[in-house]
């Protein structure tokens, strides 16, 4: 079977060829599966979960991953349902219609998280597409663009809370990188550099994170600065060696640390 669905994927036919009224092997299966082959159906969604990822990328402009990505569920659940509502009648292949099921179940999921109504009527826009129906490209782009925002803002809001969880192991407040922060550039750059080497050092990180003190002595041996300096910037630099360490890159930017 595998064999089967690789073939209608990259779209090969048999050398014999077949007549048009025929049922491909890809439209035998979806027959016996609307007949109630439930193994069946369960190994068909299986092998077809890199087609609705992909599909799915592609309706998102980005990439989507199954493991965590809310959409691929929309996704698959699309492909699901065009599995029950397929027939060879239509005239179009299954992949043609599952994919427009899933474009439309993908829109309605944009829409219902942003309360995305339409607000602009761009009518003359509309398109239609495989199934005749029209999909308006500007409000598609809209809903997208409204999703990704909100979607930027709560991985930001959430990164921040992962961090300000982690400076506490250290008694350092998130509002007091702002305020230690050095006001010329030069300086806060400096201290970037000393935070970045400290985070590439795996023997000075582990004694950060194990003592959650800043080993100045070790580290005064690789940086050309005082201790002093070092005393008095202690907050800045192990926050910046801790965002430098961990998966915070919406951070990077708030900090504008600047890797050269």
């Amino acid at each position: 079977m595998l064999l089967v669905l690789f073939k209608k994927f990259l779209g090969k036919k048999h050398a014999g060829g077949r007549s048009d009224t025929e049922p491909s092997p890809l439209e035998e299966m979806i027959h016996q599966i609307q007949d109630g082959d439930l193994r069946l159906r369960n190994q068909f969604i299986s092998d077809y979960q890199p087609y609705v990822a992909k599909v799915t990328s592609r309706f998102c402009k980005r990439y989507i991953d199954p493991a965590r990505d809310d959409e691929f569920s929309i996704a698959l659940g699309a492909f699901n349902e065009a599995i029950n509502q397929y027939s060879a009648v239509m005239g179009r292949s299954f992949l043609g219609f599952a994919e427009t099921v899933i474009r439309r179940r993908l829109i309605d999921f944009l829409r219902k998280e942003q309360k995305f109504k339409g607000q602009i009527p761009y009518s003359s826009f509309d398109q239609e597409d495989e199934e005749d129906s029209f999909m308006n490209p500007i409000e598609v782009h809209q809903a997208i663009e409204a999703y990704e925002k909100q979607k930027g803002l709560e991985e930001r809001r959430s990164e921040i809370i992962e961090f300000t969880r982690c400076l506490k192991d250290f008694a350092i407040a998130f509002s007091e990188l702002t305020e230690t922060s050095p006001k010329h550039d030069d300086s806060r750059q400096m201290l970037f550099g000393i935070g970045l080497t400290l985070s590439q050092d795996a023997e000075l990180m582990r004694t950060l994170l194990t003592k959650r003190q800043l080993p100045i002595k070790e580290l005064l041996e690789q940086v050309q600065v005082s201790r002093k300096t070092l005393e008095r910037n202690r907050k800045f630099i192990i926050a910046v060696a801790l965002i430098f360490n961990g998966p915070y890159p919406y951070l990077r930017d708030y900090l504008h640390i600047r890797v050269d």
